[in-house]
């Protein structure tokens, strides 16, 4: 579904990531782990249309993408859960769910899929008249990762989920982008809790200073001495 090919971007004369080769496939749960600085959010950034690259190509469903604006390719069933949340403080969390589905044009799908994101968080639910500046970071997480399923996505990028957030909270949007997984969407997910991202994977990347430098299954990158030494507090 996801292929990154060869990927160089740049901030000014500052190079970040350093041809960068990554794939998700069609019903996949995979997980991009890495220190503090290494470029993992330049990745997911780059993927959603965000930050342009130096070189290199990004494919979606087989189209290439590189080139088209982030709007659109939330269109195409992109959805994007940001680092930090940033949610609409002064709107309510109806409104930020409802902004979510901008482009969408059926009313009575997006009624739905509302009612789908209530049914996954109830808290929404029983907030959804409360402005969002008010909620804690984990209900604004909630939100986040609610309003990213407004327009129905097929690959959902999901950067740095459990940031900020206490240890319950992180262990409730684990077990949802799971549950999201298995329901199928696929999801990248890039994070800097290695534990937790991979068990929910089912493949893992680890990247360190704008560089891919190892690449298997969830369960032997867990089981590998040199992300458990650095990763995993072994």
């Amino acid at each position: 579904m996801l292929e990154v090919k060869d990927l160089f971007v740049s901030y000014g004369m500052m190079e970040v990531l350093h041809g960068i080769n990554v794939s998700v496939s069609t019903g996949e749960l995979v997980s991009v782990i890495g220190p503090n600085g290494a470029g993992k959010t330049t990745l997911i950034k780059t993927i959603m249309g965000l930050v342009q690259p130096k070189s290199g190509s990004v494919l979606y469903d087989g189209q290439d993408i590189t080139h088209i604006p982030a709007h659109k390719r939330a269109e195409l069933g992109i959805g994007y859960v940001p680092e930090g949340r940033h949610v609409f403080g002064r709107l309510t969390v109806e409104e930020n769910l409802t902004i979510g589905a901008y482009s969408s044009k059926d009313k009575e799908k997006l009624k739905k899929n509302i009612a789908m994101v209530y049914d996954i968080f109830p808290r929404l639910g029983e907030r959804k008249e409360q402005l969002a500046s008010t909620m804690s970071g984990g209900e604004q997480q909630m939100l986040a990762i609610g309003r990213a399923l407004t327009l129905s996505p097929k690959l959902l990028l999901i950067d740095e989920v459990s940031m900020g957030l206490m240890p319950i909270m992180v262990n409730t949007c684990f077990k949802v982008i799971h549950d999201l997984n298995k329901s199928g969407i696929t999801v990248l997910v890039v994070e800097q809790n290695a534990n937790k991202a991979l068990k929910v994977a089912d493949r893992g990347y680890v990247l360190e200073t704008g560089k891919i430098i190892l690449t298997d299954t969830a369960a032997n990158l867990r089981g590998n001495e040199v992300v458990q030494s650095a990763y995993l507090g072994a």
